[in-house]
C-alpha cells in the first residue's frame, strides 16, 4: 500500500472503474495500456484503491438517493398551474411550452374532439417513497413524519389524490 495519495492515473481508474465494473477496461481508460487487464487486477488488489472506489460509489448512491428524494418532493408538493394554464391556451409556441413548469404531467392527450387530456403523477406515491424506510432509518424529520402520517390518515380514510 502507498503511503503518499493516489496518482491522478490511479483515481482516474477508480472513477473509471466505479462506473464501468470492468478492471481492464478502467486501466485502459486511465491510461494503463501495457497489459491493462494484470495492471487493473493489481490496482484492484490494493487497500487503498479498494477505499477510494468504495468512497466513489458511496457518493454516487448518496447523489442518486438525493435526487430521488428531491424529484419525490417536487411531485408530491409541486405547482400544477402551469399545466392548468396549458389547457386554455390555444396553440401554445415551443418557447412558451420550454418555459413552463410541467415537471407533475405524466401524460398529456389530444383527442380527436380537439380537447386536451392532462394526467399528472400520483402526489400520495410520491409521499409514500419519501417516506419509506430510508428516512426512517436516518431519523426523519418531525415535518416528515407529519406528511407521512397524514398521508397515511388520508390513504385510510379512502381519499383520493384527486379528492385532496
Amino acid at each position: 500500500m502507498k503511503l503518499k495519495g493516489l496518482t491522478k492515473r490511479e483515481k482516474e481508474f477508480c472513477r473509471q472503474y466505479s462506473e464501468c465494473g470492468n478492471s481492464r477496461l478502467a486501466a485502459e481508460a486511465a491510461g494503463f495500456k501495457n497489459d491493462s487487464l494484470k495492471k487493473g487486477n493489481e490496482l484492484l488488489s490494493r487497500e487503498d484503491i479498494a477505499s477510494e472506489i468504495a468512497r466513489i460509489c458511496l457518493l454516487k448512491k448518496q447523489t442518486a438517493a438525493s435526487l430521488a428524494c428531491t424529484g419525490y418532493a417536487r411531485l408530491a408538493f409541486g405547482s400544477i398551474a402551469d399545466a392548468v394554464s396549458l389547457l386554455y391556451m390555444e396553440n401554445p409556441s415551443a418557447k412558451e411550452l420550454e418555459q413552463m413548469n410541467l415537471f407533475s404531467v405524466a401524460e398529456i392527450k389530444r383527442p380527436k374532439d380537439g380537447s386536451m387530456e392532462i394526467k399528472f403523477f400520483d402526489r400520495f406515491k410520491a409521499l409514500e417513497k419519501l417516506c419509506e424506510d430510508s428516512f426512517e432509518e436516518k431519523g426523519a424529520s418531525p415535518v416528515i413524519e407529519a406528511l407521512c402520517a397524514g398521508a397515511a390518515a388520508l390513504k385510510d380514510c379512502g381519499v383520493t389524490a384527486d379528492e385532496a
